[in-house]
C-alpha cells in the first residue's frame, strides 16, 4: 500500500452498520447464513439492506425467489435503483440484470467496476444493517469491498470438516491483514450437524465436528454460531420460502446466537 496515497474509504450515507458475510470455501451456505441473518436483524426491528456481492454466482435472486423481477430506476437526476423488498428486507443483487442461464465473463477490474456502481447506485435508503453476501475466495470482489468501503466487521463460515478450514483460515488471515483490519466478529459454523425434523433428539455429525472450535480457539474468534442441517431448510431455500427457515426451534436458536453475536460484539456498533 502506498503510504503517501492512502485509499479513501467510502462511507455510505444514512448506513449505519455494514457486515461482511465470507469463507475461503465454497459450499458452505454463505448465504444462507447472510439471508438468516438479515432475517433475524429484520425480525429484531432494524431496517436491513442484503447485497449479494457474488457477481459470477449470484444465490440471492433464487433464495428469495425474485429470479424473474427487476428492480426499477428511481427517475429523479440521481439514477439510483431501488432494491427489490421482501420479508422487509431491501435486496440487491447483480442477478436481478443478467440472464441465469448466461455466464458472467468479465475480468477482475470490470466485475469490481460493478459491484461499486451496484453499491453506490442503489438507493438503500436509511439502513441500520447491510448485509454483504460475498463470493468464495479472497480476490478480487474481497479487496474492492475491504480498501473502498467503510465495513463494520466480517461473519466467518465454516462447515466442521477438516478440507474447509485451510481455506476459512486464508479468509480469517486476509482480514486481519495490516492493510485490511477489519475486524472478525464470530464464526458461525454451518451444517454443525443432521437432525430430521421429525427426530429432534437424533443429532448425525456428516461432517466432521469440531471444525469451528477449533478456529476459534486457533484465532481467538468466538464461536457464535452452530447452525444444524434438516430436510426443511433445504426445502425453504430451494423454494425461496425464507420466511419458513427460522420455523423450525433449533435452527431458530442458533440464528439467534448469531444475532446475538453481532449485537453483542465488542466492536462499537453505531446503534
Amino acid at each position: 500500500m502506498d503510504q503517501k496515497h492512502p485509499i479513501l474509504k467510502t462511507k455510505l450515507p444514512n448506513i449505519k452498520n455494514i457486515i461482511i458475510v465470507a469463507s475461503g470455501k465454497g459450499g458452505v451456505g454463505k448465504s444462507t447464513v447472510a439471508v438468516g441473518l438479515a432475517l433475524s436483524l429484520t425480525l429484531e426491528g432494524f431496517s436491513t439492506g442484503l447485497l449479494d456481492a457474488d457477481i459470477y454466482g449470484p444465490s440471492i435472486p433464487t433464495l428469495f425467489n425474485l429470479k424473474n423481477e427487476r428492480p426499477k430506476f428511481v427517475e429523479d437526476g440521481k439514477n439510483k435503483i431501488e432494491p427489490l423488498i421482501k420479508f422487509g428486507i431491501k435486496v440487491m443483487s447483480i442477478g436481478f440484470f443478467i440472464d441465469p442461464k448466461q455466464a458472467m465473463l468479465w475480468r477482475g477490474p470490470l466485475a469490481s467496476n460493478g459491484l461499486k456502481q451496484l453499491i453506490n447506485d442503489t438507493d438503500w435508503g436509511e439502513l441500520d444493517y447491510l448485509i454483504i453476501d460475498t463470493p468464495p475466495g479472497t480476490g478480487d470482489i474481497h479487496l474492492t469491498l475491504t480498501q473502498e468501503f467503510e465495513i463494520n466487521g466480517a461473519v466467518i463460515v465454516t462447515t466442521p470438516q477438516v478440507i474447509a478450514l485451510d481455506d476459512v483460515q486464508k479468509a480469517i488471515g486476509m482480514f486481519q491483514n495490516q492493510h485490511v483490519g477489519i475486524p472478525v466478529l464470530g464464526i458461525v459454523e454451518n451444517m454443525a450437524w443432521f437432525t430430521p425434523s421429525k427426530h429432534p433428539e437424533e443429532k448425525y455429525f456428516l461432517f466432521g465436528k469440531g471444525g469451528g472450535e477449533y478456529l476459534s480457539k486457533t484465532f481467538n474468534i468466538p464461536l457464535i454460531a452452530q447452525i444444524p442441517m434438516n430436510e426443511t431448510i433445504c426445502a425453504s431455500c430451494d423454494e425461496g420460502k425464507l420466511n419458513g427457515l427460522l420455523k423450525d426451534s433449533e435452527v431458530k436458536s442458533a440464528f439467534d446466537n448469531l444475532l446475538n453475536g453481532i449485537l453483542n460484539s465488542k466492536e462499537e456498533f453505531v446503534k
